[in-house]
């Protein structure tokens, strides 16, 4: 049994499909004839420039079984060899069953799965998993798996009243990203805490179509009620902080979930914060959901920013509400 459990690996997949924020808008408004549509309008609001695009034929497993293979190349180690494989995201191909199965076949591994879903949040949640499972002895070598294709969750045709729950739905972005976390003799994973305001959860709803007929359709979110459902949450994670003689403002990096730029501006300004120490990737991918930390991470070591023993803090915000913070050292 290992005393400590660490994050060995970090890999993600992007597609090669962009989509700029100017297009979105031009399709929008071809869909939209009854609404008004300002130019530059995502650019503005959310700091949108592009976003990333799958491809038609591409489901969540594949761009996880990508990021999988990936992962196990750069980490030297066989499909055999992982003990356990965890799938989190906020896209699926399936309900049932659990899709970790379809990015274990995909893959070759033959290790036990199960999903992990908690919107956005899915990732953080699943590295509690693997950690807890770890520390235990349970298992030794944990997979988390993500594959995200939420540019297909975009509404097209919105009327004048449906632009404030609508817009945000052409943000999301399609990515695959996998994390390999191993037991170890020294720590790796410090600390985590999480909580939650489910009051909040109608502020952004995506109903399943077969399991809620009569729901509207599509992605809905009201982001001034989806702010006021963290209110709260980031004094929990000072306090936190706090509790783990940690300051966020001596920290060297950062990941925050990032689903516009103001919203990062916002959390780290609450949180205390540094700007420049968080790793900047709205811009130009758009919102990845629960990829939004693997892909900060993968950046940061492209950028040198992500050395062998760098103190490192997640923060996760999910629908729901839902925030979450781990420490970890790389």
């Amino acid at each position: 049994m290992s005393a400590f459990s660490r994050v060995t690996e970090v890999a993600v997949h992007l597609p090669a499909g962009r989509q700029t924020s100017a297009a979105i808008e031009d399709r929008l408004r071809e869909h939209s004839a009854g609404s008004r549509i300002p130019p530059r309008l995502l650019r503005r609001l959310y700091g949108l420039e592009e976003r990333v695009v799958a491809q038609d034929g591409d489901l969540p497993t594949d761009l996880a079984a990508r990021a999988v293979e990936q992962v196990l190349r750069q980490a030297q180690v066989e499909a055999g060899d992982v003990d356990l494989l965890l799938f989190a995201a906020v896209s699926a191909d399936l309900q049932e069953p659990a899709n970790a199965h379809v990015v274990a076949a995909k893959t070759g591994l033959t290790c036990p799965v199960f999903d992990v879903s908690n919107a956005c949040n899915g990732v953080l949640n699943a590295l509690e998993v693997a950690d807890a499972f770890i520390r235990c002895g349970r298992y030794r070598r944990v997979l988390i798996a993500c594959g995200e294709v939420l540019s297909r969750l975009s509404r097209w045709s919105l009327g004048p009243h449906e632009l404030v729950t609508g817009l945000a739905s052409l943000t999301g972005g399609d990515m695959g990203a996998a994390l390999l976390v191993e037991g170890s003799e020294t720590p790796g994973i410090l600390a985590s805490t999480f909580t939650a305001n489910s009051a909040g959860w109608p502020a952004a709803v995506l109903y399943n179509p077969h399991q809620a007929p009569g729901r509207p359709a599509g992605l809905h979110i009201d982001s001034e009620q989806l702010r006021a459902s963290f209110l709260g949450l980031d004094t929990h994670a000072r306090q936190w902080l706090k509790e783990q003689r940690t300051d966020p403002g001596d920290l060297p990096l950062v990941c925050v979930h990032q689903p516009s730029v103001p919203f990062v501006r916002l959390i780290c300004e609450s949180l205390g914060v540094r700007e420049e120490a968080v790793v900047p990737a709205f811009r130009t991918t758009g919102n990845m959901g629960a990829g939004s930390l693997p892909l900060q991470l993968a950046l940061a070591r492209e950028q040198g920013r992500l050395q062998p023993g760098a103190r490192t803090a997640l923060f996760g915000l999910a629908s729901g509400a839902s925030s979450g913070v781990m420490l970890i050292d790389w």
